[in-house]
């Protein structure tokens, strides 16, 4: 387990407020401006003085952590994240005490827009353009779960898109927050829910941590509104999502949307990740991208 200097933890911890333009961070990162809502705090874009590079940082500040102990913990979380390399993940390049038990954690800038920003404007993506998405991020997936890792929270907010058709690129942002968070305040196997209500499977509504299953049942979630429209559980609350989600029947985008034209195996393949009962599930992000690969556009 990595530790911070001591000299670092001596300084004033940093907020969110202080980051305003121009602001340079751990002597090396100059804001840019706010960015993003990122996994629990705004995302800024900031300039790498030493590279040049345009990255991204978002704070964790020590108010997030009970103690040093646990921002040392969240820390290491990030290590194995460094090596995930894969052009539908957003690359992790530094993790760094700034005061406090405050964190800031630093990666490669996401281009384009949210999935959800896309989805706002076009409601509905084409078939094509959904099969293409799920089958890069679900690669991306399979590098993240290569490492023992898991990505805890993928949504509409958390994909980030660029181009379209056959040039339709994703990118995964704010992998690991979730997870990390969870491992660092240990809260065990079962806890309260963390993660997104209407992508999280049945399981994390009862205190599971997420897992491979959990991920993949997120991005059958998004390929299946990204189609559809609209998500495959109905419901105004917590509770009614849940209830809709414990349909042993698996979502149909064939009933939800009957006016559009898709095709009965690839509903299926879909159908399979959103499934109730986890053992019916793919067990892991190559047998779900196996599967939606028979329905890339030619």
């Amino acid at each position: 387990m990595s530790h911070h200097p001591r000299s670092s933890m001596s300084e004033q911890p940093l907020t969110v407020y202080d980051l305003t333009q121009g602001k340079l961070v751990a002597k090396r990162f100059e804001v840019v401006r706010a960015h993003r809502q990122g996994g629990l705090s705004t995302a800024f874009e900031v300039r790498d003085r030493e590279t040049e590079d345009r990255c991204e940082m978002q704070l964790f500040p020590a108010a997030l952590f009970e103690a040093e102990v646990q921002a040392q913990e969240f820390s290491a979380t990030w290590s194995p994240w460094k090596r995930v390399k894969s052009p539908s993940v957003l690359r992790v390049r530094e993790i760094l005490p700034v005061g406090g038990s405050s964190l800031v954690l630093i990666t490669d800038f996401p281009d384009g827009e949210s999935l959800r920003a896309r989805l706002n404007e076009q409601k509905r993506l084409p078939v094509g353009d959904v099969v293409r998405l799920g089958v890069q991020i679900l690669e991306g997936l399979e590098a993240v779960h290569a490492h023992g890792l898991v990505h805890g929270d993928i949504k509409p907010y958390t994909i980030h898109v660029r181009g379209d058709g056959a040039g339709l690129r994703p990118v995964l942002v704010d992998g690991g927050i979730t997870p990390g968070l969870w491992s660092a305040k240990h809260l065990g196997e079962k806890t309260a829910l963390i993660g997104t209500p209407y992508y999280a499977p049945v399981e994390q509504f009862g205190g599971d941590s997420p897992n491979v299953q959990s991920d993949v049942y997120n991005v059958a979630a998004v390929l299946f509104e990204c189609i559809a429209g609209t998500l495959p559980w109905r419901g105004h609350s917590f509770l009614e999502v849940f209830q809709a989600k414990l349909d042993k029947r698996p979502p149909s985008l064939r009933r939800t949307a009957p006016d559009l034209r898709v095709d009965e195996g690839l509903d299926e393949a879909i159908a399979i990740g959103c499934l109730a009962e986890r053992a019916g599930r793919y067990a892991t992000a190559r047998e779900f991208r196996d599967r939606l690969s028979a329905y890339l556009p030619e």
